[in-house]
């Protein structure tokens, strides 16, 4: 399975709080996707995360500190964390795309989670 980049040209919209093994929000440990016309960026700060497509769960990512793997819209997945980790989740969008409302950019974010821009729900 390829882990490619980003597409050119998106717009950055919000990056997530850092979370960890203890703050991780438990949407994100199971089956999510990103919204229609939303890039995800997994970003691991520290550790290890495993990141699994549900549609390929026999290819697990391994994704280690200073790297990232892209997710594409609409794409089933969830995140495994076997050991302590810190990461943040990056959304981007295509700029035709209308802007999602905060909170709506991943069905694993319930409306009002945190984030780095101080637009909280």
């Amino acid at each position: 399975m390829s882990t490619r980049g980003l597409p050119a040209g998106l717009e950055h919209v919000r990056t997530t709080d850092v979370f960890d093994n203890t703050t991780v929000p438990a949407g994100l440990l199971r089956a999510h996707r990103v919204a229609d016309g939303v890039w995800g960026n997994l970003v691991v700060h520290s550790g290890v995360v495993v990141f699994v497509f549900d549609d390929d769960p026999d290819h697990p990512v391994t994704v280690g500190s200073g790297h990232s793997v892209a997710i594409p819209p609409a794409r089933q997945h969830h995140l495994e964390l076997d050991r302590p980790a810190t990461f943040a989740v990056e959304f981007h969008r295509v700029p035709t795309a209308s802007a999602p409302a905060i909170g709506t950019e991943s069905s694993a974010f319930d409306r009002g989670s945190g984030d780095r821009d101080g637009r909280d729900g």
